[in-house]
């Protein structure tokens, strides 16, 4: 009976804390309408492609088609070689924006589940990761992947797990640091003295805690991993055309007549670009604001 009635509390405080989170997100004005943005972006990256008559890859040499301004037909105009660069961009924002979210995701879960083997377990093994850590750390960040891809060789795959592999030292560091608090706690003595495996202590009863953290952590990363691709990608190490990317259209900008004279070309990728690292940091501003408020400035 006890055991039921501490299941029923813990949840309702569960629910207590998210339902006080919500509440205070709402109260964001800033970081509500930074999410229906980046939610009408998601969405127009998945439906636009599927309606567009054009092809990403279709070409058109004609004098006609080829090299044209934006008009009725073709709403961003055509590149040099007649593609459609409305197409073009939603098609470039499925790949930046899924490649954000993969790296994303895989640098979360080696970084969780290292910081979670570092904080629990502490000594020898904490010192090993976060020594292997800095080491990461120590390096130039946008050097070592200019490096790393130069190695490998451009491509989606290869953006993915360069990306990944350099960046999971932060979110391990965040999640050793709250587990260091944690497994102080009396409820964890409680899953001791109740013989309670250690999988099942950090999995079950710790990082459920931490989890508002990654949350907040993958928020603002998505905007840092969506300027390293476009970065890489401007530079020709990231994502190779014909594969279109928010990166690899910006790369007429280094053109001075296409600055000057085709502004089709880069400014739709470089507004998607603006508003996709803007929105994703005042929601993660908004998110850390409302699952911390005395973080707030």
């Amino acid at each position: 009976m006890e055991v039921t009635k501490s299941v029923d509390v813990k949840n309702e405080k569960s629910q207590s804390f998210w339902s006080g989170v919500l509440s205070r997100f709402k109260k964001d004005k800033k970081a509500v309408i930074s999410f229906y943005i980046l939610l009408l972006i998601v969405i127009s990256c998945i439906v636009v492609p599927l309606l567009s008559p054009y092809s990403m890859e279709t070409t058109n040499m004609s004098d006609e088609i080829r090299d044209i301004a934006p008009n009725s037909a073709h709403i961003l105009g055509t590149d040099d070689i007649g593609r459609d660069i409305f197409t073009r961009l939603f098609y470039g924002g499925r790949i930046s924006l899924g490649v954000a979210l993969v790296v994303v995701f895989l640098e979360c879960v080696i970084g969780v589940i290292l910081g979670s083997i570092a904080g629990f377990y502490g000594g020898i093994i904490d010192a090993i990761i976060m020594r292997v850590s800095e080491v990461f750390m120590s390096f130039p960040f946008m050097i070592f992947c200019i490096t790393a891809v130069s190695v490998m060789g451009p491509g989606v795959k290869t953006l993915i797990i360069v990306l990944s592999v350099l960046s999971w030292p932060s979110i391990a560091r965040i999640v050793r640091g709250q587990i260091l608090t944690l497994r102080e706690m009396e409820y964890m003595e409680a899953c001791e003295a109740l013989g309670i495996s250690d999988i099942k202590r950090i999995f079950k009863h710790l990082l459920p805690n931490v989890l508002a953290y990654i949350i907040v952590y993958a928020t603002l990363g998505m905007a840092g991993v969506i300027l390293t691709e476009t970065s890489l990608s401007f530079l020709g190490l990231g994502i190779s055309p014909p594969t279109p990317t928010w990166g690899n259209m910006m790369q007429d900008a280094r053109s001075t007549l296409v600055m000057q004279e085709k502004w089709w070309y880069w400014i739709p990728p470089g507004c998607c670009i603006f508003l996709s690292v803007m929105c994703f940091n005042l929601l993660g501003d908004g998110l850390r604001d409302a699952i911390d408020p005395k973080m707030k400035r």
